[in-house]
């Protein structure tokens, strides 16, 4: 059984990957540009973040700092693609290998301790709340405005736009639309929500460190896949909640795996596991519709 702070560890850093998981969302599903971005731009929000708090500026301006260089990031890897004809896929590596080296200039080291530092949640200490249960309550905040903006602009012009530039570019542009104007504005968004989460891991962890964005890409894969075969993203609002109930699902499952002492997985087993719950997201869905065709065509 998970420990009561365990349990809300999972649900904090499930919220925090929820947004990652509305960034791969947007650039998978949305636009379907593979990026693999989104390794490298998680560690620059947490690195912009912290250098710009131990420089003394407020957390949130430092934090919405977080947000611009995680688009920047984003429209670097779709100009490679749209302006140079660089292949997505090999752009996203292209930008991800670079910013490893971004990342420890704009730390000047390869890692930086939040220790002692004001951040986003300092305030929110205050509050009648256990210590372990402030991060949720003010990451769920912020999830559930970035859902509502997210999905607002999805239905917005410019997001019927992108949405119609993802499923089918030589319609769109037939209709007027600047499908490689779409492309940067939508991974840079994609990029730009990674950075929010990256500055708020930081905070929440006390710490930015250069390697933390290291398999960020599959964590946010298995939320979104996850969530999916959780909720059927027939539309926009029920696609983000998605993201969201299968990241919180991705790392409750991860804390109960490694608190549960009958099954005997450590620490290093991490990535294992992660492999192993992807593959039951992508397979499960296949199965569960195979036996529903089976018992339709029985009852029949």
């Amino acid at each position: 059984m998970l420990s009561e702070i365990a349990f809300y560890g999972a649900i904090e850093t499930g919220l925090i990957y929820g947004l990652v998981a509305f960034g791969i969302y947007l650039s998978f599903r949305v636009l379907d540009f593979p990026d693999l971005t989104v390794d490298g731009s998680f560690p620059l929000g947490a690195a912009v973040a912290a250098v710009l708090i131990m420089a003394g500026w407020n957390p949130w301006l430092a934090t919405g700092c977080a947000v611009l260089a995680g688009m920047a990031a984003g429209a670097v890897t779709a100009i490679l693609n749209v302006k140079l004809n660089i292949l997505n896929l090999l752009a996203s590596i292209l930008t991800m290998i670079a910013l490893y080296s971004v990342n420890l200039r704009v730390m000047g080291r390869p890692n930086i301790a939040l220790l002692g530092e004001d951040t986003v949640l300092t305030p929110w200490y205050s509050l009648d709340l256990a210590y372990h249960q402030v991060p949720v309550l003010l990451f769920a905040i912020v999830i559930v405005i970035a859902l509502i903006l997210l999905w607002r602009f999805m239905k917005s012009e410019t997001g019927l736009a992108m949405r119609a530039t993802g499923a089918n570019p030589r319609m769109a542009r037939a209709q007027g639309i600047a499908t490689g104007s779409m492309i940067i504005l939508g991974v840079a968004l994609s990029n730009g929500l990674v950075g929010l989460a990256g500055a708020l891991f930081a905070q929440s962890q006390g710490a930015a460190d250069v390697t933390m964005g290291v398999g960020v890409i599959v964590i946010g894969l298995a939320s979104l896949i996850g969530g999916e075969a959780v909720i059927s993203p027939t539309t926009v609002i029920r696609a983000l909640i998605a993201c969201v109930v299968g990241a919180i699902i991705y790392r409750l499952a991860i804390a109960f795996a490694l608190n549960a002492d009958f099954i005997g997985l450590k620490a290093q087993d991490l990535n294992l596991i992660t492999a192993v719950l992807v593959t039951l997201a992508i397979v499960l869905p296949g199965i569960r519709s195979s036996v529903v065709n089976k018992l339709t065509r029985n009852k029949a």
